[in-house]
């Protein structure tokens, strides 16, 4: 799952104080092995910068998507010790949002609204299945506890004979102290996959 990455992280983050990544993120890492272990979406995603490794603990119904690395790897690297917000927002509400999240951008979450259709209750089930915590929005959301520091919330809409289903992912205010946009697109790819698995 490293494809996606290029050897020049793996080789910034073996640089990194274990110490500051650890604090800034809520990882431990482990000396005897020279590994970062990330809680991710009630997984371990463990990291080995030495060796350009990166692997999760997974279940065969709640795969992760191979973007998840990339976000995993940015994550350790840029991370910060702040506060979460508690205000959602949308990838459009980012500076630059409104232009970078469009065209092959476009976060597909036609896939979770595809995959459920009219059925409020198969989203229900998988979101319950993944850990989600239930929200007062749209016919039902729930919040997913990424990482420590990156909460998500999963909209859905069931569709009628006048509007289709929809979908929309929502991110705490303070994603983009963390994370660049394309790897908050690489992270929104990554929930868009695991919900409609």
């Amino acid at each position: 799952m490293t494809e996606f990455i290029a050897n020049i992280h793996f080789q910034a983050l073996a640089e990194k104080d274990p110490q500051d990544v650890c604090r800034r993120t809520g990882c431990h890492y482990n000396v005897a092995d020279a590994c970062y272990s990330l809680p991710v979406w009630g997984s371990t995603c463990t990291i080995y910068p030495h060796s350009s490794v990166i692997h999760y603990r997974e279940q065969k119904d709640q795969l992760f998507h191979e973007y998840f690395s990339l976000f995993a790897m940015h994550y350790l690297l840029g991370a910060k010790n702040i506060e979460i917000s508690g205000k959602w927002v949308s990838e459009k509400d980012f500076a630059g949002g409104t232009t970078f999240f469009r065209g092959p951008h476009e976060i597909p979450t036609h896939l979770i609204s595809q995959k459920y259709l009219n059925t409020v209750s198969g989203f229900v089930k998988r979101c319950e299945l993944l850990r989600g915590g239930p929200l007062d929005m749209a016919d039902a959301a729930y919040c997913f506890k990424i990482t420590s520091g990156i909460p998500v919330a999963v909209l859905y809409w069931a569709g009628d004979e006048d509007f289709p289903a929809e979908s929309k992912i929502l991110y705490d205010s303070t994603i983009v102290e963390h994370l660049a946009l394309d790897i908050v697109y690489a992270l929104a790819v990554g929930i868009c996959h695991r919900l409609a698995g």
